[in-house]
């Protein structure tokens, strides 16, 4: 029988808890907490339910007991640090700083736990975590006006800035991380390349050779807050001409 590959019949969110009888003495939590660290320390590839039932302590089938495979054990760890994104009150500081906030608080969690960006779309973002943040920007984002199909254009607008800001900044440190040289060290051997190249590449090279000593890793955090600020001028004014 081939394999039932939907990813919402599929998905461990809707799949019946199971009888409490016989529950082996490991929490799910406990699970899905050694599988963060797994990720965390070894990325996707490090993960398997053999390699996890080791750091238990109690081999794969206490595992099982919790998750029918991989697939859910990855929805489980998305899930769970999904909550680690801080949501600012609404009321307090108003919803652009709210929707920011929550942007900020994305890509920090991508920063920390890199491997789930890989994994965003695959399966459905319905755990408890995600839709608390979902609900959340939904919230934020009526608050300020949008509604409907612009609604989910605005919020896909901002979080793809996060998950991309991210992306790429998290390729960054594990170059550095895998040379043993910082980023502005990398930078620097870029030079006799870049300058061999100008007469092919000369509106590159001349703005290269004037900003290269330019910290890259603040250049990150300055290029996306400036995106992001950009990108919420852009929605406040689209709000008032509408």
């Amino acid at each position: 029988m081939p394999r039932n590959t939907d990813p919402i019949t599929t998905s461990v969110w809707v799949r019946p808890p199971r009888s409490r009888r016989g529950q082996p003495s490991l929490s799910r939590e406990q699970i899905v907490t050694a599988a963060i660290e797994l990720l965390d320390a070894k990325g996707l590839s490090g993960l398997s339910m053999r390699r996890l039932g080791t750091k238990l302590g109690s081999g794969a089938t206490s595992v099982y007991w919790y998750v029918a495979n991989k697939d859910e054990l990855l929805e489980l760890a998305v899930d769970e640090v999904m909550g680690e994104v801080d949501i600012p009150d609404l009321e307090v500081v108003g919803w652009r700083a709210a929707a920011g906030g929550v942007v900020q608080g994305l890509r920090s969690v991508i920063l920390r736990h890199s491997w789930i960006t890989s994994l965003f779309g695959i399966r459905p973002a319905i755990g408890p975590q995600a839709m608390r943040m979902s609900d959340r920007v939904v919230t934020v984002l009526t608050a300020a006006g949008f509604e409907g199909i612009e609604l989910a254009y605005a919020s896909s607008l901002l979080m793809s800035h996060a998950i991309g800001s991210a992306t790429t900044d998290s390729a960054l440190h594990t170059a550095t991380a895998r040379s043993g040289k910082t980023a502005n060290e990398l930078v620097e051997e870029m030079g006799p390349y870049v300058h061999s190249i100008a007469a092919d590449y000369p509106s590159y090279v001349k703005w290269w050779s004037e900003n290269k000593n330019m910290d890259v890793e603040k250049l990150q955090e300055d290029s996306f807050n400036f995106g992001l600020e950009r990108l919420l001028d852009g929605l406040e004014i689209w709000l008032e001409k509408r």
